[in-house]
């Protein structure tokens, strides 16, 4: 099962939300914004930063993503996620993974 860690965002000062001007992602039962090349999720009091930890496999997902495919792009880590479906993809060894 893919979870996610839980790291508190540091001296964020910016307010996310429905009118925050930041892309939205749907994710289990929260928002991830897209900021700062990165995810931050609102949690109680102050703000996360939302990365997944585990693996797991987008079953059948024919569609390549790239720079021209028209999805969001997320930086993350040494790769670049898409959001597609109301979540992230990543390619990962000849498949792409649920992020």
């Amino acid at each position: 099962m893919l979870t996610s860690a839980h790291t508190s965002h540091a001296n964020h000062t910016h307010q996310h939300g429905a009118e925050c001007g930041h892309v939205a992602v749907p994710h289990e039962d929260h928002v991830d914004y897209v900021h700062d090349g990165h995810l931050h999720r609102v949690h109680e009091d102050h703000t996360d930063d939302c990365e997944p930890t585990g693996h797991t496999v987008h079953q059948e997902h024919a569609h390549q993503h790239g720079a021209e495919c028209g999805h969001v792009a997320v930086p993350h880590g040494d790769h670049v996620d898409y959001v597609h479906d109301g979540h992230r993809h990543a390619q990962h060894e000849g498949h792409w993974d649920d992020h």
